[in-house]
């Protein structure tokens, strides 16, 4: 196993921590929110109700971080398919939801369709390196009052793997529950066999959405799993320095996990340390930076010295096409990520800095996962694989295709690809001289013509399919 790679020592480490709590002592977090307001100064938070702002002491951080869990499982329609966090797994999501779709490398953006979330969750289901997945498109077809809830339906009828599904509000978080615990058998039953994991952004510097707190304040009564990814940009919503984007980064993470533990004592959570830069030529976000691996790797370090599950967003890229920079930006970021073992990773399937949603994309990416999971495997050091034997028969000048040694080893110690091209010239010039963009798309085309997961009984269909009307006459009145 390589050894786990490091951005911060040890006494920087300690020094972020303690510049978080001073931020939270001094300057405090917004939360638009009488409960929450009321749970915390219960709870021996300084609150200001006029301007709705929480100054956390140093006690209740520490109390929530060792009452926190500190693992969870996600499960799928198949009880056999899980993702779990906490337990050293490499994860990984496809995107849950895009806003712009392009169907072929180098195209148009368009606005995606319902066929288009369904044939992201299908190709999602069929890649054997997706261990989640979310719906890759947004279908802007369906309103939005409900689309989460349609979106969550979709999903749990199109795959038998664990998903993920943005949510809106509270109100569509309700009848998401509902579609979930009819998959699982009930409400207990979910809460011991979660399918959902809640994900709270909060907006940089130091304040939680409305909705956010929602969805937090329901996931945390219900014993939940719930992530923290708050995504401060370095030099625009955060300090111009990564150390105080780090240290600001933490203090809202660490927010959330004291509001979580105070209204859900011992509720799973997982830290989303997923800073970015901005870029000050073009006030872009960057998604694809040097940067944004350091800050991954340091981020993975904060985690694991809380204790907790941690998701860093790597493995993602500013190109929007399946190029150069594109594998060079993702390939970089997430073996820094995996090499620092965080627990999962940048959302799969992403154009630039969430520009669009791309199959091809997602089918690239599925593939460097694999090469990155062959990295992190290693390899094995003893009298069997240092082949002695072998070398002295084969001796000088031979060769070790015929050997049993090698019929025995290669194909655990080689990573054979599905999608990367290894072939000979003239073997490839012959064939088109295709390119990695051209084996994606027909990847995606041979995916969506012969891959049909298994559907749901035809009752769990009617009830899921129920649940979405009544979230459509009440949420759209309609």
């Amino acid at each position: 196993m390589p050894s786990i790679l490091t951005a911060l020592t040890q006494r920087e480490i300690e020094a972020v921590h303690h510049t978080s709590l001073a931020i939270l002592r001094d300057v405090g977090v917004s939360l638009p929110n009488r409960e929450a307001l009321d749970a915390l100064a219960g709870a021996g938070a300084d609150v200001d109700f006029n301007h709705q702002i929480a100054r956390i002491p140093e006690r209740l951080v520490v109390e929530s971080l060792e009452q926190a869990g500190k693992q969870y499982i996600l499960h799928g329609r198949d009880p056999e398919r899980t993702a779990r966090f906490g337990y050293g797994d490499f994860v990984l999501v496809s995107s849950p939801g895009q806003f712009a779709w392009v169907d072929k490398d180098g195209g148009e953006r368009r606005q995606p369709t319902q066929e288009d979330t369904r044939a992201g969750i299908r190709v999602s289901d069929a890649l054997e390196h997706i261990d989640i997945v979310g719906a890759m498109a947004m279908a802007l077809d369906v309103p939005a009052e409900y689309r989460d809830v349609w979106m969550a339906a979709e999903l749990v009828k199109g795959s038998t793997k664990p998903t993920h599904v943005w949510v809106a509000n509270g109100r569509s978080l309700e009848y998401i529950l509902r579609i979930y615990e009819a998959v699982t058998g009930g409400r207990e039953v979910h809460r011991q066999r979660p399918m959902i994991a809640a994900f709270i952004e909060p907006i940089s510097p130091l304040r939680f959405p409305e909705t956010g707190l929602e969805i937090l304040i329901t996931c945390a009564r219900y014993g939940l799993p719930i992530g923290f990814g708050p995504m401060v940009q370095t030099g625009a919503t955060g300090p111009a320095t990564l150390a105080g984007t780090l240290a600001l980064e933490n203090a809202e993470i660490l927010a959330g996990i004291v509001l979580a533990q105070t209204l859900g004592p011992g509720v799973p959570v997982c830290y989303g340390g997923i800073p970015h830069i901005m870029d000050m030529r073009t006030s872009q976000i960057s998604f694809g930076s040097p940067e944004q691996g350091l800050m991954a790797v340091a981020m993975t370090q904060m985690a694991h010295y809380y204790g907790l599950p941690v998701y860093v967003n790597v493995g993602l890229s500013d190109s929007k096409r399946v190029d150069v920079q594109s594998g060079l930006e993702r390939g970089m970021t997430l073996l820094m990520g995996a090499l620092a073992e965080a627990d999962t990773f940048g959302h799969m399937g992403i154009l630039g800095a969430d520009q669009a949603g791309s199959l091809e994309q997602l089918i690239v990416d599925n593939e460097m996962a694999a090469y990155v999971k062959r990295i992190l495997r290693g390899f094995e050091v003893n009298e069997d694989t240092l082949a002695l034997d072998v070398i002295r028969k084969v001796g000088i000048g031979g060769n070790f295709l015929g050997e049993v040694h090698t019929r025995k080893h290669f194909r655990r110690e080689l990573w054979f690809p599905t999608t990367f091209d290894r072939r000979r010239w003239d073997e490839w010039w012959a064939e088109g001289a295709r390119t990695m963009a051209d084996w994606a798309h027909e990847r995606k085309a041979q995916i969506l013509a012969e891959h049909h997961p298994p559907a749901p009984e035809p009752d769990l269909v009617r009830e899921i399919d129920g649940i979405v009307a009544a979230a459509r006459r009440d949420l759209l009145g309609a």
